[in-house]
């Protein structure tokens, strides 16, 4: 009988330990930031092609986090996705012809979005709207050009073949 009690009280602890890991990934997965800062400020930019983004993706700046995607909107009059960046206020020198682009973390990672700072003496403020953006890469679009190239070269590589 104890040896049967010892079996369960392990099993038990190894359950326990698994739940705790199993949350802590979760966790540092998501990598999102469970505080409601008020010590912020808001940017937006419109992009033709948001591809996989979510609201609480990360904004980054030379790989540092700065700040998240607040939320993902879509603008009727100008057929474009409003994406609403929330700065973290200890950022608030980024030069004003910065430009924000959608990135995706490694092959299976979710998507955020870099910006890349520019050389202007103006800063970006509360409300102002990122002028230079760059789409999300789609992978499918980028698959079929290369297969409609390949296509090319070979149809243009076969009369030379021939002769």
């Amino acid at each position: 009988m104890r040896q049967s009690r010892a079996i369960d009280v392990s099993t038990g602890l190894f359950v326990l330990l698994g739940m705790t890991a199993i949350v802590f990934l979760v966790t540092q997965i998501t990598n999102r930031e469970f505080s409601l800062r008020s010590d912020s400020y808001r940017l937006t930019a419109q992009f033709e092609n948001i591809g996989g983004l979510k609201a609480g993706a990360p904004v980054s700046m030379s790989g540092v986090t700065i700040g998240r995607v607040e939320s993902i909107g879509y603008d009727m009059n100008q057929f474009k996705a409003v994406v609403t960046l929330r700065i973290d206020e200890a950022y608030d020198r980024i030069p004003n012809d910065s430009d924000a682009s959608i990135y995706t973390a490694g092959l299976l990672g979710g998507q955020y979005v870099g910006i890349t700072p520019g050389n202007s003496e103006d800063m970006y403020r509360d409300g102002d709207t990122v002028e230079f953006v760059q789409d999300a890469i789609v992978l499918e679009k980028l698959i079929s050009k290369y297969l409609f190239s390949q296509a090319g070269k070979d149809k243009d590589a076969a009369p030379a073949a021939q002769e």
